[in-house]
């Protein structure tokens, strides 16, 4: 073995030991190379589908033509995986699911559930009714998701058996589609922040003003403050993002909608008084009066047993007040 002759070997251990002292007091130093400044700024993200100031749309209206009249339930109510021969139901019955058209965004309506990945809601025990009276079983249910401008499309081309999503009954959609008697009472009011000074429509002059495309708030809004700035997304979930974002000062919907919206953010709220009343229908094709007859005697059931108020109960407590079931009325 050679060895290092000693002033070699002591000049060495000099510098090692010099490197390892400037290591460990962080004098080594490496100079970073130089950086340009930035050249652009970042702002909020741009949901797809938002538009802004949206065309003037008609007052919504259920009166002019007596729109929530419907047919009566038959006399008997036929036996679940007993359905009338050739009827509508018995077409669903062979299939084997009934396919009803929601969305997953109306909170307390009809959501995903976080942790189980099921959609559930008011409007989707509603659907689960149905599908029991025509199955026996309320589990034979295919959900399609559908956006409010795309519901009365999914009935017209029979892609959907029924639409059930928060959806008004008015004498503009009767021209397109048929609906059951209606299943739910609700009111439009505004959705704001706690700190803001929005406490019903006079406070939204010159303001941006949230709605969900498609559907008959927008019309009211445009009517009772011509001044808001409409601001128009796919879906209600989207409102909340653009609130949450500082992108809208307000949104405007039914109470119950906006209640769910309210409940997953503790700075905001619901406010103003009644700026009408929304009556939600069950969507059914256009000619399928069977259909119509069969889900009101479903709905008729719901409310004689008492298991409407439970549904309500389970989804809508939230609410300071509310309607109770809708009394139906026939025109024959």
């Amino acid at each position: 073995m050679t060895t290092m002759p000693a002033p070699r070997r002591l000049l060495t251990i000099a510098v090692l030991l010099a490197l390892t002292g400037l290591v460990a007091t962080g004098c080594v130093r490496f100079p970073a190379p130089e950086s340009p400044p930035p050249t652009a700024t970042a702002g909020p993200p741009v949901l797809p589908g938002v538009q802004v100031d949206v065309p003037v749309e008609p007052l919504p209206s259920s009166e002019a033509c007596n729109a929530t009249l419907t047919l009566r339930p038959p006399a008997q109510m036929p036996l679940p995986r007993q359905m009338p021969p050739n009827s509508t139901m018995a077409g669903i019955l062979e299939r084997g699911r009934l396919i009803v058209g929601l969305d997953i965004g109306s909170n307390l309506f009809s959501f995903r559930d976080p942790i189980t990945g099921d959609i559930q809601g008011f409007d989707v025990d509603i659907a689960h009714e149905i599908a029991g009276a025509i199955f026996g079983d309320d589990r034979r249910v295919e959900f399609q998701v559908l956006s409010s401008a795309q519901r009365i499309d999914a009935l017209r081309d029979m892609t959907v058996d029924v639409v059930i999503k928060t959806m008004s009954i008015t004498c503009d959609r009767l021209r397109d589609i048929s609906f059951s008697a209606p299943y739910y009472v609700a009111s439009q009011r505004i959705l704001s922040f706690r700190n803001s000074n929005v406490t019903g429509p006079a406070q939204l002059a010159d303001k941006r003003v949230c709605a969900a495309r498609g559907t008959t708030s927008i019309g009211r809004i445009q009517a009772i403050q011509p001044r808001a700035t409409i601001v128009s997304t796919t879906t209600w979930a989207d409102c909340l993002v653009l609130m949450q974002q500082g992108q809208i000062d307000a949104a405007t919907t039914d109470d119950a909608i906006l209640a769910g919206l309210a409940a997953q953010d503790p700075w905001l709220r619901v406010v103003g008084p009644s700026l009408g009343e929304e009556f939600y229908g069950v969507g059914i094709p256009k000619g399928q009066d069977d259909m119509i007859r069969f889900v009101n005697g479903v709905l008729e059931r719901i409310r004689a047993t008492g298991r409407w108020q439970e549904i309500r109960d389970r989804w809508l407590s939230i609410l300071d007040s509310g309607y109770g079931a809708p009394q139906p009325y026939y025109r024959d």
